[in-house]
């Protein structure tokens, strides 16, 4: 029984993760239409970082601290902090540039590409499996892509920084495995956090001279996306992923379009179009497909 209700709690925190950075793009989405992006970013995940270190330095509620050598933090600088400040600039951009929905769904995708990443194209089923589920993912990307391309709105950048986006988190996501060989998972997390901010903050001091709404809705919402949109969620996240296996986690990656798009249409009136209920079908089955042995459900031969 216990440990029914273990992965029931397990589930429920990941969902409520998928709901929190649902909200957190949205608020993403409404920041930037006043308040530079890199300013925007970079000092969101400086707070974070550093409350989420603050946590794990002097209590034990997300497991023990661990001191790192000085090769692990300048790993953590190569592979987390820059990786991570790239992601966020790309990130930011794309949501001031076009629809928060759209964004969501390109970071959607991105755990195809990281199965892509993984491992080249082999004669079985399971590379058959995970390049079919490139392929449909890219067919929903260029469903999102066709009415820019028809109509040669401007949004096309957007778009791009979008689909860059969603490439850029895959990289950080592999960049954070690979560390977390070594170092805890949310040691990672919050140090790459931190780095991230750090290295934009020179220019997020210079954006900071342009923001002229220091009122309490956007002073609200961006602590809002440093606490609940950030700090709380990746402490969940990391916690799932010490209980389950990764493919498992990432299947939960799948809701968070969906949460976006259910938090823009309800707070900032963002229309659901009928281009997006496409492209949202075709890249959910890629990742599905990606993620599922199939081979073994229907019991046939590894290899053909």
């Amino acid at each position: 029984m216990s440990d029914k209700t273990n992965h029931t709690a397990i589930a429920g925190g990941l969902l409520l993760t998928t709901i929190l950075w649902g909200g957190n793009n949205a608020g993403t989405k409404w920041l930037v239409g006043s308040w530079p992006p890199i300013f925007t970013g970079g000092t969101r995940f400086l707070c974070a970082g550093f409350i989420l270190l603050g946590i794990l330095r002097f209590t034990s509620l997300l497991g023990q601290f661990e001191s790192l050598t000085r090769q692990q933090y300048r790993s953590l600088w190569l592979r987390g902090g820059l990786s991570l400040a790239a992601y966020v600039v790309t990130f930011c951009w794309a949501f001031k540039l076009t629809a928060a929905s759209h964004v969501a769904l390109y970071l959607g995708a991105s755990p195809v590409w990281a199965l892509m990443w993984e491992e080249r194209p082999k004669r079985n089923w399971a590379s058959a499996r995970r390049y079919g589920a490139a392929l449909l993912a890219l067919s929903g990307v260029l469903v999102l892509f066709w009415p820019a391309l028809h109509a040669g709105d401007t949004n096309m950048v957007g778009e791009l920084l979008g689909l860059l986006a969603s490439f850029l988190w895959a990289n950080f996501s592999h960049q954070s495995r690979l560390l977390a060989a070594h170092i805890n998972g949310l040691e990672v997390a919050a140090n790459s956090m931190w780095m991230a901010g750090v290295t934009l903050l020179p220019v997020a001091l210079v954006q900071a001279t342009q923001v002229k709404t220091w009122d309490a809705p956007h002073l609200g919402v961006q602590t809002f996306c440093i606490l609940l949109g950030s700090v709380v969620p990746y402490a969940i996240w990391n916690t799932a992923l010490r209980h389950w296996q990764t493919s498992r986690v990432l299947l939960f990656n799948n809701v968070i379009p969906l949460s976006t798009t259910v938090w823009v249409h309800f707070t900032l009136g963002e229309p659901i179009t009928p281009t997006f209920c496409m492209a949202m079908s075709l890249i959910v089955a890629g990742v599905l497909l990606g993620q599922m042995d199939w081979s073994k459900i229907f019991k046939v031969p590894e290899s053909f």
